[in-house]
């Protein structure tokens, strides 16, 4: 059984309700359909039902009628969504009629379920920006308690066996935090080596990415690491982490005994923090499409809920997986 098999099997267990704020989007409709038949998820749908119903007759999908659909012209608990909406951010101007209106966004409605209790997590992004996604659970759901970094990971399944934990990486940030401090940096490394552990069942190997590996070079861009990685490790003794480590010395053994001698990371690294978002996006990416590799995020960190986003270029096995992982970091809670 392959890594994404088991999330799916482990997701089954938990039983969550997971929101699909595009509930009328092709995409979406035929992931519902192999998420209902296999029992990953119970799903709620945001949406016209009579437009659902009659994508799901085009597609050919016999199990939609197994999702809970909510249409956010009528849904019965707005106005009790209003009144949380408008307590929450009051000192912002928001009013039951501002909130009302705001709640005709699926978005803002699935964010809502969750935070009444009538939703256990979310997934969407297959026709939004990731911003689209994030607002509403920022403003709403919030960080989790302690947690005040929110970041991005994918989990990452390479076929070379030899690297990361069987081939199993988690990459984090690649898709929220643009030019992270050393603190933030830090938070992501303790709450990425989580999330790996979490879902993945390895034993988080937290390697802090550089182009310098323990003082190769100069740059205050290395001094940022070499400084989180210090706050990483005073702040979770109890994990493995270490820095600054380049790729290599992170990913393999002969390098790593040659640049870090005596590490317990280098060359056996499986969650691989990089210095800023840029370097993480490209990386995922040119690992994704030059190893043929299987990276499936990115899965959203810190939230006191899950609530993750998807690619607008994402295809249906895309946004199943995406749901088993919600419901996994739901069951986590």
């Amino acid at each position: 059984m392959t890594l994404l098999e088991q999330i799916r099997e482990n997701a089954k267990k938990a039983g969550k309700r997971i929101v699909l704020p595009e509930g009328e989007e092709e995409r979406t409709l035929k992931a519902a359909e192999t998420i209902l038949s296999e029992g990953i998820a119970q799903l709620i749908l945001i949406g016209n039902p009579d437009t659902i119903a009659q994508k799901a007759k085009e597609y050919g999908l016999s199990n939609i009628n197994k999702a809970t659909i909510a249409n956010p012209k009528t849904f019965e608990k707005k106005a009790q969504y209003a009144d949380i909406m408008a307590e929450m951010r009051k000192a912002k101007g928001m009013t039951i009629e501002k909130a009302l209106k705001q709640l005709e966004s699926p978005y803002y409605l699935g964010t809502l379920m969750i935070k009444a209790g009538d939703a256990d997590g979310m997934v969407a992004g297959a026709i939004c920006s990731t911003a689209d996604t994030i607002r509403p659970a920022l403003q709403y759901i919030k960080t989790a308690p302690g947690v005040s970094t929110v970041s991005g990971a994918f989990v990452v399944v390479v076929k070379d066996k030899n690297y990361g934990q069987d081939g199993v990486f988690l990459f984090a940030d690649c898709a929220v935090t643009i030019d992270p401090t050393a603190q933030q940096l830090a938070d992501i490394a303790v709450i990425s080596a989580k999330t790996a552990r979490q879902l993945t069942g390895i034993d988080p190997k937290v390697a802090m990415l550089s182009f310098s590996t323990k003082g190769s070079a100069q740059h205050e861009s290395v001094d940022k690491v070499v400084e989180a990685t210090k706050l990483a490790q005073a702040a979770a003794p109890e994990l493995d982490i270490d820095g600054e480590l380049q790729a290599d010395a992170a990913m393999v053994q002969k390098v790593a005994d040659l640049k870090a001698p005596g590490s317990k990371v280098a060359g056996k690294a499986n969650v691989l923090v990089f210095p800023c978002l840029e370097a993480g996006n490209i990386g995922y990416k040119l690992v994704q499409r030059l190893a043929g590799a299987d990276a499936v995020g990115p899965i959203l960190q810190g939230m006191a809920a899950p609530v993750n986003d998807l690619s607008r270029g994402c295809y249906v096995e895309d946004i199943v997986n995406m749901v088993a992982i919600t419901a996994l970091q739901a069951a986590a809670k």
